[in-house]
């Protein structure tokens, strides 16, 4: 989807716009892209005269087979012009003029050639206008004019901006400060996460917390209503292009930024069409070029081809600071990393960025260390930060991240704003992590506002940021006890301890969250019974790591949040296992696949750890020979996370003519508790309906005699 030639059509038209590093020096501005543009003629609708200033190197303009023949661009506005380029398609002119003129009328040449070549040309030229204008009297062929692009740059109004207007990089090494319309600006930030729609009714709330800045990850049509929203709050948006692989360790995609000059032209275009779209609007502080990108790369390459990737990728980040710069010399530009080592290879390979950007959370007191290590000549922004993420705490007594405490993150913020804030002239402020209104996993552990209710998070970046005095804070949980394990269904006891400093009432909640079973997000709220300082909820019947929320709001719209992991275990029955270490035979089991194999024996080896498998298909049975007819009173089922939703429980004496002691249509998965009086040698599990889209899985088949 995305064309090569422009790519290469950048770096060739750009070197000679080349800034000094760590400004935002004025340079001509690509004026003509985008524009109105109007022609003495086409050769057809799929070649117009907006095909050439539309910044696609794939599209052109053509004109009818004959001479003369002229293509018009409206700048907008009188003009001072210093370069004039075209990139002529086969169709050439031999003999040209560039013409400018102030009401499209009368003009004058700024440029006359009478032996054109074709190919890519361009001219440095003097004058003003607000039109601009090639007229081509002689072809070179058969054919008419065509031109891919026709680009025209200089100074929008007739002159340069007005001195200390748009947004600077000011100052020399180690004494750097941001300005916005001369006057400084420090990033007292956060990272945006509502939909750009809906951004005018949290700008007051931002504006109250101190907030000057917001950022984002994309830029797109929709960034238009949170930049209109900002700009009418006095606040300012850090603009992002994401890049693959973005994320980090986590994802985003593998492009091949050495071969793929398809992904990178396009990428350029769009972040051509959106800066020309937005650079105007008041809205803007500036543009960052991907996220986390250089750390990414490890997911998709290692060894040396790794380090060219890495090499390549800074390089196009170059490459697309000097097309920002082109189109707007008046904000910076920036790129961000999770990992302060990225800047290494932004010192060597991205010169045209004015500033460098990095996320951190529980290091971010150790940048101003590796800023100074690596010798670095840019200032910084800290573009995520906050309290130490789940990637870097330790495993509780569960073996999963043990989250910090409302108190912990509270203090996390407090501490990562005065190490951001602490290397004066350096670093410009940050962007914290995060106004966001979802109420998962990632936001109780992140989110200032989860659900719209406000921490103790929300009230320490407030104070931080010089914001208003809050006239209520939220509740304060001070303790949080249960067992580390509970037998799946059973009663769950919470010990909380809690207090609200304004003296306000506190209703009490709970949820659970799986995502260390199966990594979803989702928190599943469950019913709580509450007996002074002790909550009593059920826990879930699904074998595995839990976690456990309690939730204590105040009713003036502030809430406080622990958590903590619970195993969730089998629950053990009374009496004897006679199916355990028994024989068994199934219709299938699992061969291949992480962990594989997974035979029917592990399902009766009292190992909660290894499981039963199936292929993926119904019906399917498992049968255990208990060596001789044996009554019992009860069966346990312990599902994995592939269940069977219809199944039924059969017995047998001789292996061939089976009983249904007990059916269900209607399996929900966890542990299945069966009291059933039966007798046979044989039990048989024959499942006829699948739970998932995989086969059937068991951890445990038990059979109990009391």
């Amino acid at each position: 989807m995305y064309r090569l030639r422009s790519a290469g059509t950048v770096v060739a038209l750009l070197l000679g716009l080349a800034l000094v590093p760590g400004t935002a020096t004025a340079a001509p501005v690509l004026l003509s892209q985008g524009k109105p543009a109007t022609a003495s003629s086409t050769e057809g609708a799929g070649t117009p005269a907006s095909a050439a200033v539309d910044g696609d190197a794939g599209t052109r303009w053509a004109s009818a087979w004959s001479d003369p023949q002229w293509l018009r661009v409206d700048l907008g506005a009188t003009s001072t012009l210093s370069r004039v380029e075209l990139d002529w398609e086969g169709a050439y002119a031999t003999s040209f003029q560039v013409q400018v003129s102030n009401d499209g009328n009368a003009w004058t040449a700024v440029h006359t050639t009478a032996n054109g070549t074709g190919g890519r040309q361009g001219f440095d030229v003097t004058g003003s206008g607000r039109y601009v204008r090639v007229h081509g009297t002689q072809r070179a062929n058969g054919y008419g004019y065509s031109l891919w692009e026709f680009r025209v740059y200089g100074t929008q109004g007739g002159g340069d901006p007005q001195p200390g207007s748009g947004v600077r990089v000011t100052g020399s090494q180690g004494n750097w400060q941001l300005t916005v319309d001369g006057q400084p600006w420090t990033v007292k930030g956060l990272t945006w996460g509502p939909p750009a729609a809906d951004a005018a009714r949290y700008m007051p709330e931002l504006r109250s917390m101190g907030v000057n800045t917001l950022r984002t990850w994309g830029t797109d049509a929709s960034t238009r209503p949170l930049l209109d929203a900002a700009a009418a709050n006095g606040l300012r948006v850090m603009n992002g292009f994401w890049l693959q692989p973005g994320g980090g360790p986590g994802s985003g995609g593998c492009v091949n930024y050495v071969t793929d000059t398809t992904y990178k032209t396009d990428m350029l275009n769009t972040i051509r069409q959106w800066v020309t779209t937005y650079r105007d609007h008041p809205g803007v502080l500036m543009w960052n070029v991907g996220n986390e990108s250089i750390l990414g790369l490890q997911n998709c390459y290692s060894g040396a081809e790794l380090e060219n990737q890495r090499v390549a990728y800074a390089r196009y980040v170059n490459e697309a600071a000097l097309a920002i710069k082109a189109i707007d010399t008046n904000h910076p530009v920036t790129n961000t990393d999770a990992w302060t080592g990225a800047w290494a290879y932004l010192k060597a390979h991205t010169p045209a960025l004015d500033l460098y950007s990095v996320n951190s959370y529980g290091n971010v007191c150790k940048v101003r260390d590796d800023w100074v290590a690596g010798g670095h000549t840019k200032p910084y922004l800290l573009t995520e930060a906050g309290p130490a993420g789940e990637w870097e705490v330790p495993n509780d007594v569960n073996g999963v991240p043990a989250e910090p405490t409302d108190v912990q993150k509270r203090d996390g913020y407090t501490q990562a704003w005065n190490c951001i804030t602490g290397h004066r002239g350096v670093s410009f402020g940050g962007t914290l992590f995060h106004y966001g209104t979802e109420h998962d996993f990632g936001a109780v552990w992140f989110n200032l506002t989860p659900a719209g209710k406000k921490r103790l998070s929300f009230y320490a970046v407030q104070r931080a940021f010089g914001g208003a005095t809050p006239a209520n804070t939220p509740p304060v949980i001070s303790a949080m006890n249960l067992p580390t394990s509970v037998p799946a269904g059973a009663r769950l006891d919470v010990d909380v301890a809690a207090s609200d400093p304004n003296g306000d009432p506190i209703t009490w909640s709970a949820a659970f969250n799986s995502k260390y079973i199966d990594n979803s997000g989702g928190l599943a709220d469950t019913p709580v019974q509450v007996n002074g300082n002790r909550l009593t909820v059920t826990a879930p019947d699904r074998l595995g790591v839990w976690k456990v929320y309690v939730m204590a709001e105040d009713g003036r719209g502030n809430i406080g949040i622990e958590t903590r992991s619970v195993r969730v275990v089998a629950p053990r029955p009374a009496g004897t296992n006679v199916a355990l270490n028994r024989p068994t035979t199934a219709s299938s089991h699992q061969q291949v696949g992480d962990g594989a194999p997974f035979p029917p024996s592990n399902a009766v080896d009292g190992n909660a750890g290894t499981r039963w498998a199936t292929d993926w298909a119904d019906p399917q049975w498992l049968r255990v020979d208990l060596g001789s007819v044996t009554t019992f009173q009860h069966v346990q089922l312990v599902w994995e996370g592939a269940f069977g939703r219809a199944y039924e429980v059969q017995v047998s004496d001789d292996g061939n003519s089976w009983r249904t002691v007990h059916a269900t249509t209607t399996g929900n998965g966890g542990v299945d508790s069966i009291d059933v009086t039966a007798s046979g040698r044989y039990v048989r599990l024959h499942a006829t309906q699948r739970g998932t889209g995989w086969g059937y899985s068991l951890y445990e088949l038990g059979v109990y005699r009391r």
